[in-house]
């Protein structure tokens, strides 16, 4: 192989800004991840991210929207949902209470990848959940 080449694939889905638009990205990553030990895990994160790009920043307002893009290779599966901003930070992964109604979804989102990295930039945020497909898949990132 090629030193420049990559042996990783990247799907990307540009979504309007719609609650129902949820579901079209969950769906999309199932598809994509179908047979993969992590596709659950995949599915739930997408779905608690996009959400929160749809209720907590421009992305859910008019003309708003949300990225997605699922990068898969031997040793990762990476789902990262890029929002529109318009809030100074992204969301906060911050402890509920067992009886907390509301929430939890970042509590979730934070304990089934191995890393969860966000990145901020005067258009929106970008928050990146990484699952290894194998122990210490994690050593050989940069």
């Amino acid at each position: 192989m090629h030193e420049y080449m990559s042996s990783a694939r990247v799907w990307g889905l540009s979504c309007p800004g719609f609650p129902e638009e949820v579901s079209r990205a969950r769906r999309w990553t199932r598809d994509i991840l179908r047979g993969s030990p992590l596709a659950d895990d995949a599915e739930l994160i997408v779905s608690e991210l996009s959400a929160n790009a749809i209720l907590h920043t421009a992305s859910g307002q008019e003309h708003g929207g949300f990225h997605l893009a699922v990068a898969v290779s031997r040793q990762i599966v990476a789902v990262s949902v890029t929002d529109d901003g318009g809030t100074r930070t992204a969301s906060k992964v911050e402890h509920q209470d067992d009886d907390a109604e509301h929430g939890r979804g970042p509590d979730m989102v934070s304990a089934l990848p191995h890393r969860v990295v966000v990145h901020h930039s005067e258009h929106g945020h970008t928050v990146t959940a990484e699952l290894f497909t194998q122990p210490g898949a994690g050593e050989f990132l940069c």
